[in-house]
């Protein structure tokens, strides 16, 4: 259900995903941030321009917005995005904290025009051993060790 107040930064975001297309800078994606009604970061996608395969538009606008507010924690945020986000972005607003998803094309409608990322639902209901990409498990103990010395740190920062 869209809420009709908002149009205006979807719109943004999609606006920003046309710029993408037409200046051919990589991937019809546009993302915009909003807390208490006012635009706190936007962003296309930056894959092609930036060489960065995680600078998709929702991560982008997500990383100027914790610049913008000063923090890692977007409460309160509000994120509009072209396209439903995909596992990486879904991630990335999830860690962020942002409070709401408004979206605007479907990961169908993307996986139509060759942006399907359908293979990594499938891949995360395999097994470890099961999986394309293969995952090796080494110093476990080592690694597990500085867990600990943060699990009892005085001077450790949640989050």
């Amino acid at each position: 259900m869209e809420d009709k107040g908002n149009e205006k930064f979807m719109q943004m975001a999609i606006d920003l995903s046309e710029y993408n297309v037409k200046q051919a800078q990589g991937g019809p994606f546009g993302a915009v941030i909003v807390k208490d009604g006012m635009v706190v970061a936007r962003s296309a996608n930056r894959v092609v321009p930036n060489n960065d395969p995680t600078a998709h538009a929702e991560v982008s606008a997500i990383r100027l917005a914790c610049q913008e507010l000063g923090t890692y924690n977007l409460e309160g945020c509000e994120i509009y995005t072209s396209c439903e986000p995909c596992p990486m972005c879904l991630g990335a607003i999830y860690w962020a904290r942002i409070g709401k998803i408004y979206y605007a094309n479907t990961k169908k409608d993307a996986a139509e025009i060759g942006f399907d990322d359908h293979f990594i639902y499938d891949e995360l209901e395999q097994p470890m051993e099961n999986r394309k990409l293969p995952f090796v498990q080494m110093m476990h103990n080592e690694a597990l060790a500085i867990f600990k010395e943060w699990q009892i740190s005085e001077s450790k920062k949640e989050y």
